[in-house]
């Protein structure tokens, strides 16, 4: 099991980028090995699938789940579900490593109450982008998003509750934990297009952990 000691001694401070929006510099990256094997073992159970948003187009970001819950999207609508709709099995149980740092991560930007129940695992190739959004299909709006970033260099986009509006583009390098919630919560988010780039740990890939309490 991780401990907090192990996140104890963070080679950069953390950033405050809103009241309750955080960025923790290269958070994850003492214990990236094994986040990346773990990985590897939930894909292996439930494959990575570019999901269908509900007006019929398909998602660039290739994504899949580990945890009591999974996020799904296809013409019917977003939503969590307890098994995974390709296999009809529940999804894998969130690995130790990927538990153990999210709350680790939680409680350093001031959540520690923070038990995830769901984990995306979402897959940026070259080209691939996340548009703007809120996350809301959670039950739990008080609860944090911890969000990793391991892999080739992004760039994350913070703005305000309307769509519309100023932006923050927060520069992500591998080992990189964003966590927003309480009053920021609701803020739209998203991530410009990835440019192409190799990592010697990842490969020529962007790969994103959402932890989320949905329940």
């Amino acid at each position: 099991m991780l401990t907090d000691d192990l996140f104890a001694s963070q080679p950069q401070p953390a950033i405050q980028l809103q009241a309750q929006a955080w960025l923790l510099p290269a958070f994850a990256c003492s214990v990236d090995q094994q986040l990346w094997a773990d990985i590897q073992t939930v894909i292996a159970q439930a494959a990575l699938r570019q999901m269908q948003i509900p007006g019929g187009k398909t998602m660039s970001v290739a994504m899949t789940n580990c945890g009591d819950y999974g996020w799904v999207s296809d013409r019917s609508g977003y939503r969590y579900s307890a098994t995974d709709p390709q296999t009809g099995s529940s999804w894998p149980a969130i690995p130790e490593s990927l538990f153990d740092l999210a709350v680790s991560a939680a409680k350093a930007a001031g959540f520690d109450s923070f038990l995830p129940d769901a984990c995306l695992i979402n897959r940026y190739l070259t080209g691939c982008k996340m548009s703007l959004h809120q996350d809301k299909d959670e039950q739990d709006m008080t609860a944090p998003i911890v969000s990793v970033s391991l892999g080739i260099d992004a760039v994350f986009q913070l703005g305000g509750f309307t769509r519309t509006g100023p932006k923050l583009k927060v520069p992500l390098a591998h080992g990189d934990v964003l966590v927003w919630g309480g009053e920021d919560r609701l803020r739209y988010h998203g991530v410009l297009t990835v440019k192409q780039a190799q990592h010697p740990l990842v490969g020529g890939q962007r790969i994103n952990l959402t932890f989320r309490k949905s329940n």
